[in-house]
């Protein structure tokens, strides 16, 4: 067993790592063109670690956690961890390009897939567990890291990704049986970790566990207490840390109680909390209090996280106070933000900011209320001010909503929809198109850069967008496709560009988020009630519709991925925001097809975000969900042609709700999961229009002509050609213009070829 290292009492449970001007994503990009070599890579991701560590040191952590530090995701960096990269990446002799390849893929080889970390939109890359696979253990990461936190005398807990979680997320291939079947091979891995760290000195060791608050285990509990069991009686380890976060242990926790770890952690903003007192065993352990919200960026309401954390000191053993999740998931600091008006400021707690809160709420612990009494006035002021601000009560959105609602949000029968639209756009058999973005040239960033320092007017500005929209429909024309986008030139990001134009939003100047890998992406903050003062798009879709004779769709994002990209406001429920939402983007597309625009396109890639983690709570989710899409896109006539897309989630469980939103046409991802999402839409009776993407753009790989014809017979054997549709898995804007157009030079051949066999 065990010597029980000292509890501590301040921490968080994981730190962002792009840096605070995302120093990362340049540094990692840079590397992948070939413009850095390894060493400055290194070096500039060891300055990240150091500053992080030192930063948290500072404000009050006694205890501070690494090995979150990652070059592109912490589910990837467990299975170099395991031993359990995919056999195909094998033969690359340097580590580093291994890892990048099992993410990113290359000119050979073929990327693991990629999906949302739980409901957020963070992604995770997927293991692939093979028949063949034997975990083996690979610590150099973390000894590494532990190392250099050491040297700068910091108070390190190590932090990995648990066996349950590793495996309840990870996919069976080539025929093997579900992952969790090797657990027991997978925890005697972890249990050599355990040894290797106890003999490094290490006091604690956080195991994350979040899919303890999920139903994806039909027996998570007992396969918690018994990994936990087998872990605790170790002869030789640290304290072990075991964090859950995102939602509710449920019969998880008594488990885990049971168990002889030190810590167990818990989230008590995504969750109550309600079941602690119920559990005697907690007397025992030190509990690890997530009070401050680690996802989202409102402020802690001190008083209430204080009286909470009161009631559980008398039923633990000891009591540390934590963010409920990592920060990971919010930006740097409030200190970049030049912005914000005073009242929205006095709301808002960025990453560092909630670091404060943390301490403030464990010296509140230790030495009373009385010690913090300043900061406890302060978070009372904000919210008495939020309660009041006229910017989130306006009675004349909520009655309009309450109007269409009551009339019904729906269109005429699919075959009359679908009857009338052919009529209209006469477009062939396999109809080519793509997602809506291309690749954002330098030139339009130069153009952004230069607007925002004043160096060019708005009129300069929108020549020279046009200038490109003018571009790419001239390349579409070229490649031959059926219907055509603009190609979203004046579009920082998908999310950002609506809430720029929208009542109710504010859109931060560097609230900085990892997406993915390099990707990262600035969540704007929906603090109001939404309304659009005036049209959004229309200006420019009906410029690239004047240039040409092909259909170009009208491109706009849906109510529920606004609100999951977004920090979305938490006074009252997700369903009554996203009607808001629904309601703005409705007059949208009454706008553009008042302009003539015959298809619009209305994004929904984060329908499987939102999904609740338990299944009692997906129904009513699923249901507001739909209802907000209905309202978005039924204020238009039969005629004109409604497009969603879907992409990089695991579509199972919100597959009838994707044939409920009604959509005309359906594009999705499909080509890193191999079309096995068609089989799913034919088992609910979808029977409208779907454009499985036939290449994943996520990879810098070129796909052949015959690679990309395979697919689409693929498809061809679950949906009939009059309702396939030919497109990529997603937008374009992360790749080069070179590889979006070889790649759809040999997206429109394949589709000839196959429309011609």
């Amino acid at each position: 067993m065990s010597t029980t290292a000292r509890p501590f009492t301040a921490t968080i449970l994981g730190s962002p790592r792009i840096g605070p001007n995302r120093e990362l994503k340049r540094a990692v990009e840079k590397y992948w063109a070939g413009r850095i070599g390894r060493d400055e890579l290194e070096a500039v991701a060891a300055t990240l670690r150091r500053d992080t560590w030192s930063s948290l040191v500072a404000a009050g952590l006694d205890s501070v956690p690494v090995n979150t530090f990652s070059y592109y995701d912490q589910v990837l960096d467990t299975a170099v961890l395991v031993g359990a990269l995919p056999s195909r990446v094998d033969g690359i002799a340097d580590d580093l390009d291994r890892y990048f390849a099992a993410a990113r893929g290359n000119d050979e080889i073929p990327p693991l897939e990629m999906t949302k970390w739980f409901d957020t939109n963070y992604h995770y890359i997927v293991p692939e567990i093979a028949p063949d696979t034997t975990f083996a253990l690979n610590p150099a990461k973390v000894l590494g890291e532990l190392e250099e936190a050491r040297a700068q005398g910091i108070p390190a807990r190590p932090v990995i990704v648990g066996p349950l979680t590793f495996l309840a997320l990870s996919k069976a291939v080539e025929g093997a049986d579900a992952p969790i079947g090797q657990l027991d091979d997978l925890v005697a891995v972890y249990a050599e970790l355990l040894d290797v760290l106890a003999e490094k000195g290490v006091g604690w060791l956080q195991i994350d566990e979040p899919v303890l608050v999920t139903d994806i285990l039909d027996n998570a509990a007992e396969l918690a207490e018994r990994t936990y069991t087998r872990l605790g009686g170790l002869a030789r380890r640290p304290s072990i840390f075991v964090a859950t976060y995102f939602g509710e242990l449920d019969d998880a926790l008594p488990a885990l109680a049971r168990t002889p770890v030190e810590a167990i952690g818990v989230d008590l903003v995504a969750g109550t909390g309600a079941a602690l007192a119920a559990v005697p065993e907690l007397a025992d352990k030190l509990l690890v209090a997530g009070v401050v919200d680690g996802r989202n960026i409102w402020r802690t309401d001190l008083e209430d996280a204080l009286g909470t954390l009161s009631t559980l000191l008398a039923g633990a053993r000891s009591v540390a106070v934590s963010t409920s999740c990592s920060t990971l998931h919010v930006p740097y600091t409030l200190d970049t933000e030049d912005d914000l008006d005073a009242a929205l400021r006095c709301w808002l707690a960025f990453g560092f900011e909630k670091v404060t809160e943390v301490v403030a709420l464990a010296r509140g612990l230790e030495d009373g209320g009385e010690a913090i009494s300043a900061e406890i006035g302060a978070s009372n002021a904000a919210i008495e001010s939020r309660k009041s601000d006229p910017r989130l009560n306006n009675n004349q959105i909520r009655n309009r909503i309450s109007a269409i609602a009551a009339s019904g949000a729906n269109r005429g029968p699919a075959d009359r929809r679908r009857a009338a639209q052919q009529d209209r756009l006469k477009l062939p058999a396999l109809p080519t198109t793509t997602i809506g973005s291309y690749p954002q040239t330098s030139a339009i960033r130069i153009a952004r850069a230069d607007l925002r320092a004043g160096k060019i007017d708005v009129a300069e500005y929108e020549r020279r967008m046009k200038a490109e929209i003018a571009d790419v429909i001239k390349l579409q024309e070229q490649l031959g496709l059926d219907v055509l986008v603009h190609g979203e030139p004046e579009r920082n990001d998908m999310v950002q560009y609506f809430a720029e134009q929208l009542d109710g939003f504010f859109a931060t100047q560097n609230g900085w988020v990892q997406s993915y890998g390099s990707r990262c992406v600035r969540p704007p903050i929906l603090y109001g009630d939404v309304a659009r003062p005036k049209p959004m798009t229309v200006e420019w879709i009906t410029y690239a519709q004047s240039l040409t004779d092909k259909p170009v769709k009208g491109m706009l994002t849906g109510p529920v991925t606004i609100l999951a990209w977004s920090f979305v406001r938490d006074d009252q429920p997700l369903a009554d925001t996203a009607a808001q939402v629904a309601l703005a983007i409705r007059d949208e597309t009454v706008d553009l097809q008042s302009a003539g625009i015959a298809i619009i396109q209305v994004d929904e890639p984060a329908l499987r975000e939102l999904l609740p983690l338990r299944s009692k709570d997906k129904e009513a989710y699923l249901n507001w969900a739909v209802d907000a899409f209905r309202l978005s896109t039924s204020g238009v006539d039969d005629s004109t042609q409604i497009h969603t897309h879907l992409c990089y989630s695991e579509f199972g469980e919100v597959i009838g709700a994707i044939a409920d939103l009604d959509a005309d046409v359906t594009s999705i991802e499909a080509a890193r999961s191999h079309m096995e999402v068609l089989g799913d839409l034919n088992a609910v009776g979808f029977s409208n229009s779907v454009g499985p993407g036939v290449y994943d753009i996520h990879s810098p790989r070129i796909p052949g002509v015959e690679e990309i014809a395979m697919s689409l017979r693929e498809a061809l054997r679950a949906v009939p050609a009059e309702r396939l549709w030919v497109n990529p898995d997603c937008g374009l804007k992360t790749r080069t213009t070179a590889e979006v157009t070889e790649s759809l030079k040999h997206l429109v051949a394949a589709a000839a070829e196959v429309r011609g066999a």
